[in-house]
Formats: structure tokens, sequence, C-alpha cells
């Protein structure tokens, strides 16, 4: 009888394991609207300290989820824990929220909105103005202080915006396209804030299309397309397993035409385009799964001189595409 208590014992470890090291843990979402389904048996895990990238196509159901964690509509069936705890009215002052919408009063003052929306999240008007005082003067827009908000850009309102959803220091942080609207310069600067923010112990969910970001903040991502989640786990990891064994090169060589016969007449041989300094034969080679880079390398340095030698290493734009084609493919 104890050995078959074993099993069910390292289950309940594992789940409390689980709840331990993930701040949010979405089970088994479902969520229809009508005839349409939003979302199906969708689950995610995002690690507390981390900046999790929540990915997918415009109508893929990311919004239908980020409105669930948010409380703003409800789940036909799942559940979502906040820190160990089923999400409750409670948690909403422990969540900030940008939506790509942005919900300004465009005819209120600047600083009396804001007071507004910080005493929403629960702090008092003295603990309020002594944040938005720090991050008016960081941001320095201390000016706009007085200004409604319809007199002021775009990119200005996006700012106050990101202000008013992380004054409260939630635990979790949710941008939806928090760099819309911003310039290079300005979006920079709040990208160092989120990671700032994830320094000082929050944990971001970050849903964006701009792949590039994805690649410079997120450390784990999951991948929504048609309602269903098709992908998910570490940036790193998910990078290893859409590796193809693909490797660029560049050589120098008298006679490029024949090297490269002799190269395609063994690997699997495509032209690719390099900045090289001199005239050189540049190639994407793709080896087999019982091959090493090893083999290749040897092979090449026995016909030319390799001058740039390197693995192709998918990035989260390329995983993006491969992942939602097949996704549609397989129907």
């Amino acid at each position: 009888m104890e050995l078959g208590l074993v099993p069910f014992k390292k289950c309940i470890f594992e789940k409390i394991k689980n709840l331990m090291n993930n701040l949010l843990v979405v089970k088994n979402i479902v969520k229809n609207y009508g005839d349409y389904t939003a979302l199906n048996d969708v689950s995610i895990s995002v690690p507390k300290g981390s900046i999790f990238g929540l990915l997918g196509p415009n109508g893929a159901g990311k919004t239908s989820l980020i409105r669930i964690i948010n409380q703003i509509t409800m789940p036909d069936s799942g559940l979502v824990t906040l820190d160990g705890e089923p999400l409750n009215q409670s948690h909403i002052l422990q969540i900030g929220y940008l939506p790509e919408e942005r919900g300004l009063y465009k005819s209120m003052k600047v600083g009396e909105q804001a007071l507004y929306l910080a005493q929403l999240k629960g702090m008092s008007k003295k603990e309020a103005k002594k944040q938005l005082d720090y991050w008016f003067e960081k941001f320095d827009i201390s000016d706009w202080w007085n200004k409604k908000v319809q007199e002021l850009s775009k990119g200005m309102a996006q700012k106050v915006q990101f202000i008013v959803t992380v004054m409260h220091k939630p635990k979790l942080l949710i941008f939806d396209e928090p760099f819309s609207g911003f310039d290079p310069i300005n979006a920079n600067l709040i990208k160092d804030e989120i990671l700032q923010l994830r320094d000082e112990g929050a944990t971001v969910i970050f849903s964006t299309h701009r792949m590039e970001s994805v690649e410079e903040l997120c450390e784990h991502i999951a991948l929504i397309d048609k309602s269903n989640k098709i992908l998910d786990g570490k940036l790193s990891d998910i990078k290893r397993d859409f590796k193809s064994n693909t490797y660029k090169v560049a050589l120098k060589t008298v006679e490029k035409e024949k090297v490269k016969r002799q190269i395609s007449e063994k690997f699997e041989v495509s032209p690719t385009q390099m900045n090289v300094l001199d005239d050189e034969l540049t190639l994407k080679i793709k080896i087999k799964n019982t091959e090493t880079s090893n083999d290749l390398l040897n092979f090449l340095t026995s016909k030319a001189t390799v001058s740039h030698f390197a693995e192709v290493i998918p990035n989260a734009n390329e995983i993006f595409i491969q992942a939602v084609k097949k996704n549609t493919q397989n129907g």
C-alpha cells in the first residue's frame, strides 16, 4: 500500500513545486462566444520573475486569455491560479494591465486622472502622489501634470498609460503591444524599464507582434493559433528544437564551381547571402542527423580555406512562421 502511494505523492509534490515556481498557472481554459471557440483547452505556466511572451496571429485567442487573467471575462471551464491561489477579485490589485487599445479619459487632466487610477488600485492619495512624482520626473514629463490627455501626442499618452500600469508595483504585469506609438528612443526607454521591473521582482506577460522584441526580452514563450496553444517553453529550448542542422559558411578558393560541386555531392547545399570582405564562396549547408558539425568542417577544410562557419539558429520570427504554417497545414 505504501509503495502505491509513491507515484501519488510524487504527483502532488510536482504540482506543489509547479505552483511555487510559477506566479501564474492557466490550466485547461476553454472560452466560447456562442458557436465560436476563442480558447480550446489552453494551459500555460508563467515562471516567477520572468518575461513571458504570449504570441500568436491576430484573432488567435491571446486577448481572450488576457481578459480572463484580468477577470474582465470568465472562462467556461478551467482554472487560473496566481501565486498558488485560485484567481479571485483581490488579485486585481496585484495585476497591472497595459491594453493594446489604451483607455485614458481624453478630457481629464493627466495628474488628476493618474491619481484617480492609482486609488482604484488600492493606493492612498499620498502614496500615489509620491509614486507619480517619481515616475513623472523619471520620464521627464512633470510639466504635463495639468495638461489634458487630448493635448498629448500618442507617445506622450503612452508614457502616462505605462506609468499608471506599473506605479502600484503589482506582482504581475501584462503588456499588450507596449511599444505601439513610440519612436525608437522611447521604445528603448520602455524596454529598459520593463527589464528593470523584472529585475526588481515583477513577473511580466508580454504580448506583441514585434519578434525582435521577443528576442530581446522573453525567456519563455507560448504561441497560440486558432484558439489552441501550439508551442510553449523556454525560448532557448524551442530554438534548439527548431534547428535544422544547417550551417552558413564562407570559403576562400580560386575554384568556386568545383568546390561547390564537390560539397553538393556530399551535402544538401543552397546559396546564401553574407557580408564578406573578399570574393568568397558563400553557402548554406544542411547535414544529416547522423553527421556532426566536425564532419562538415573537416570536409570543408580539405577543399578550401574556411573564413566563416556558423550554425543557423532560427529566430523567434522564423519559429513563429514555421509553427503557424505547420498548424494551418495540419488543419
